[in-house]
């Protein structure tokens, strides 16, 4: 069975560890998922927004990573719109355990946020929403 792509929108500045994370849980043999592509740290000017347009159109999921800054991180709000107009599936997980995570303000009010366990991310990955 051909693995899902995804994309994964995350806080460079806060959130790179959990993105190794889930980069690692990709790998697994039984991972019904890879990851296609990630956010990019670059300014928003130019043709930023293009770039990464063209990155979530080649993808069939959107995963952002939600942690403690994610309401206020510019970058994952600019990809979540992005997902949103290529009307691109997505969903947002918690990213730990122990910290307080908040949505994107682009997430729409209706978005939850999902408990990151191995088998939440297959059933999101599959469509279960």
């Amino acid at each position: 069975m051909a693995k899902i792509r995804a994309f994964i929108s995350f806080d460079f500045d806060y959130d790179s560890g959990i993105k190794a994370l889930l980069v690692g849980q990709a790998k697994n043999e039984d991972s019904p998922f890879e990851i296609s592509d990630w956010s990019v740290k670059e300014e928003l000017s130019g043709d930023w927004k293009e770039k990464v347009r063209a990155r979530i159109k080649k993808v069939e999921q959107v995963i952002i990573l939600c942690g403690e800054h994610t309401d206020t991180t510019s970058g994952v709000n600019a990809e979540l719109k992005l997902a949103q107009e290529e009307k691109k599936p997505y969903f947002l997980l918690w990213g730990y355990s122990d910290k307080t995570c908040k949505k994107p303000k682009a997430a729409l009010d209706s978005d939850k946020i999902y408990k990151w366990t191995w088998d939440n991310l297959k059933s999101l990955l599959n469509g279960s929403r």
